[in-house]
């Protein structure tokens, strides 16, 4: 499949038409066809040029509180999590303190983040494994990690990559299934297929930077509700862009 690729400048390799805006000439509009090993590329490249810092914006200081913090994002703002885990993590250090806490005190503390009696469960349930099987301490592997309840690829992704520097997949939560459908990277709407059609499409050196950078595009400009293609920095190379490129005029 090929695609269309817009470009701004001077170039006499390929086909150009003139740029007219105000009734003047503002430049030359150069566009060529790519593969979509090109598109991807572009894609990625533009993801870092515009979010060169993107990182994971859950605040952690231990693999375990990544975790917890991980567990509380479910249908949770990030922002939100972090406003309760300061105090959530100085009142239960270890796997051990988790494991131990009531569990009616532990769902108090974590209630401003929905859903907080299933996810103290899940917490409270990982925990004690990590204590009685792991020697407390967060397991590094993917099947140890998806073994403790509440815990599928998406939370195993985020531990791996970002306390332990250890990919094995793509982290796919609701921005990166949302934007990556948009972009023509998947069809799914299976986490898990998400992810693999990512794994295949995407170089694994960028699996872990795209999440955060697809992350961070999603929350400020391709927006569940309403995407801004007209400020968006893949509008050319995105199949549901509203933008209207050369071709269709």
């Amino acid at each position: 499949m090929r695609h269309y690729l817009y470009l701004y400048g001077l170039c006499g390799r390929y086909r150009t038409d003139v740029l007219i805006a105000g009734g003047a000439r503002q430049g030359v509009l150069i566009y060529m066809t790519i593969s979509e090993a090109e598109r991807v590329g572009v894609i990625v490249e533009r993801l870092r040029a515009a979010y060169p810092d993107a990182t994971c914006s859950l605040h952690f200081q231990t693999p375990l509180q990544l975790l917890v913090a991980t567990i509380l994002s479910a249908q949770c703002t990030d922002e939100r999590v972090n406003a309760v885990t300061p105090t959530l993590f100085q009142t239960y250090p270890t796997a051990e303190a988790f494991a131990a806490a009531p569990l009616e005190e532990l769902e108090a503390a974590i209630k401003p983040t929905g859903f907080y009696r299933n996810k103290a469960k899940h917490i409270q349930a990982a925990c004690r494994l990590i204590a009685e099987q792991h020697g407390g301490e967060v397991p590094r592997a993917m099947d140890d990690l998806i073994a403790l309840p509440g815990v599928a690829r998406k939370t195993a992704n985020v531990v791996m990559g970002n306390a332990y520097a250890t990919v094995e997949g793509v982290v796919v939560d609701t921005h990166v299934g949302r934007v990556s459908r948009r972009l023509g990277l998947t069809a799914s709407d299976d986490p898990v297929r998400v992810e693999a059609d990512l794994m295949a499409a995407l170089p694994p050196a960028e699996w872990l930077d795209y999440a955060h950078r697809v992350i961070a595009h999603g929350r400020v400009v391709c927006k569940a509700r309403l995407a801004e293609c007209a400020v968006c920095v893949l509008n050319d190379v995105c199949p549901s862009s509203t933008v209207q490129s050369p071709s269709q005029s």
